[in-house]
């Protein structure tokens, strides 16, 4: 089968290496990226999905709507356009209304955990009319799928929101309480208290928090404007994750 990546940042790089693994070729677009072992590399979105018969978009959230832009008019139809920018089911819908409209079937993938720690194996959750090759492609490269029946592009990524709401919140709150430890300096006293409130390996999920926000403080925070988005929509109060876009914005920016 032939795969584009588009993305191959620490995402959209692992799940490559995964697809190639799997006896897939590979072609892949990212702006930055000059060189992935394995990788047929072009230069523009365009160019990568010509021919594909799945599509992978790995890319962030926000620029999620210009993917579809680039590369509508050039999706062979059938092909699988699956999507783990982590949009706001709102987005979701209305970029799969686009590709199915196409000739495409546009998938909506939910990653659930973190790819630096379970690389291609990370669990997934996915929705959409036509999912069956993504479902296949995920369960190769070894991940846990849950398909989500009768769904509509959207819903896995309105499950992942509402699950967005505890762990970059409290992804957030570590990080402010572990600052503020650092300036008071009480440090070891903070992270005892913050690991007891922490099933498993607390000290490792503390770590990891606050490595994760930093490295991609831009990326969550644009994911935590579309969750609080998402609770509005819902008519429910946002006032943590607003606070959590605020915090994540302000922390990529330093």
């Amino acid at each position: 089968m032939k795969c584009a990546v588009i993305g191959l940042g620490e995402v959209g790089s692992r799940y490559a290496a995964a697809l190639l693994e799997n006896g897939h070729d590979v072609v892949g677009f990212d702006p930055v990226i000059t060189g992935v072992p394995g990788v047929t590399l072009v230069d523009s979105p365009a160019a990568a999905v010509a021919g594909a018969d799945a599509v992978l978009v790995m890319t962030g959230a926000a620029v999620a709507p210009a993917i579809v832009d680039a590369t509508i008019d050039h999706l062979p139809a059938g092909c699988s356009y699956i999507d783990l920018t982590s949009a706001s089911p709102k987005v979701m819908a209305a970029l799969g209304e686009r590709v199915d409209a196409s000739g495409a079937h546009f998938v909506d993938v939910a990653v659930l955990g973190p790819v630096s720690v379970h690389g291609s194996r990370t669990p997934v959750m996915i929705a959409g009319t036509q999912t069956a090759v993504a479902a296949d492609l995920f369960t190769a490269c070894g991940a846990d799928v849950e398909l989500l029946p009768g769904s509509r592009p959207g819903d896995a990524m309105a499950h992942k929101l509402l699950r967005s709401v505890f762990m970059k919140g409290l992804a957030s709150i570590i990080c402010e309480a572990m600052e503020a430890a650092e300036a008071a300096d009480l440090v070891d006293w903070t992270r005892d208290q913050v690991a007891n409130q922490l099933a498993g390996d607390g000290y490792a999920v503390i770590d990891r928090f606050r490595t994760g926000s930093v490295t991609h403080a831009k990326r969550r925070a644009q994911e935590m404007r579309d969750t609080s988005s998402y609770l509005a929509d819902l008519g429910v109060p946002n006032t943590m994750s607003s606070a959590s876009a605020e915090y994540l914005t302000n922390l990529g920016s330093r």
